[in-house]
């Protein structure tokens, strides 16, 4: 029975651009059982998506995550067609999305993953991602029937004018970054939302996993638990990379080990200045509260 002293998010508007059309969320019918797997972006998602694989199907080295998991609220492929093969399937679903919290329908029933990094590792990742999209990309975003808003266009070559757009015009030219960490972050103590940091998975992936595994009431057989280990390791998702991205890496030069890329922190340390980067932790500050910057730049087991 849902508990009728909470407070549940409800969605008050849609959201659409170059990549989005959340009104997908209007017809998706939830099971009690769904798990939803909410980032800004380039912030641990597709790991994620494996983790939440590995579990449900046991370590399973074979799951096509990129076909089991879609994006639900990605502009394309057709609406029809993801919600048609989601409703096919009968294992224990798990989606991702992008949107902000109040762009999004919520069930009360559902489990919710959300996955924060540090906006100067997810722009440096991004732009990773932005300079190596390919014709195809650029074709289904800006050509595909219903776009709300700008064409998304190519990079600047330096990546410090991108992080300059990107400061500037809070998460130019993707999407606003600031409100999706802060509409999450609200949510946090529901008891169906669990807040992962890319860093905690970094300093302890086993941990974190068990802790994932509790908190969406998966029991790991185990004798399957190394498997789960291993096939979560970015080496090992690098090696099998069209298993996890979208149309196997068809939208990317270089395909889809390009997408899965190095998981590293702290590139833009060598390119943005002293001021620049006092600049960001102030905004962030500013922006999300004391708590939830302290998080968003370290994580929860930080010392």
């Amino acid at each position: 029975m849902m508990d009728q002293t909470i407070s549940w998010p409800t969605k008050t508007r849609e959201f659409h651009n170059h990549h989005f059309d959340s009104t997908i969320w209007n017809n998706f019918r939830f099971r009690d059982d769904d798990i939803i797997i909410s980032t800004y972006a380039k912030s641990g998602t597709t790991w994620m998506q494996q983790i939440v694989a590995q579990l449900i199907f046991g370590g399973d080295p074979d799951v096509d995550v990129a076909q089991r998991s879609p994006w639900l609220d990605l502009r394309f492929p057709a609406k029809a067609l993801k919600l048609f093969a989601l409703n096919a399937q009968n294992h224990r679903r798990f989606v991702k999305t992008h949107l902000p919290l109040d762009a999004l329908v919520f069930s009360p029933k559902a489990k919710y993953l959300y996955i924060g990094r540090d906006a100067r590792d997810v722009v440096w990742s991004m732009y990773n991602h932005h300079t190596n999209a390919n014709e195809r990309w650029y074709q289904d975003l800006n050509e595909t029937p219903g776009l709300v808003g700008p064409r998304i266009e190519r990079p600047p070559a330096d990546i410090r004018q991108y992080w300059r757009d990107w400061m500037d015009k809070d998460g130019h030219p993707w999407w606003p970054f600031w409100e999706n960490v802060r509409g999450w972050w609200e949510a946090r103590h529901l008891p169906n939302v669990k807040f992962v940091h890319f860093m905690d998975l970094k300093r302890d992936m086993p941990k974190q996993i068990r802790e994932i595994a509790d908190f969406l009431e998966v029991e790991i057989t185990p004798a399957k638990w190394d498997a789960v280990i291993e096939h979560c390791s970015f080496d090992w998702m690098k090696r099998n990379a069209s298993k996890h991205v979208g149309g196997g890496g068809e939208w990317l030069t270089g395909g889809a080990e390009v997408f899965i890329n190095k998981g590293v922190n702290g590139r833009w340390a060598d390119t943005l200045t002293a001021a620049e980067i006092s600049e960001y932790e102030a905004r962030a500050v500013h922006e999300l509260g004391e708590e939830c910057a302290r998080w968003l730049a370290h994580g929860a087991q930080a010392d």
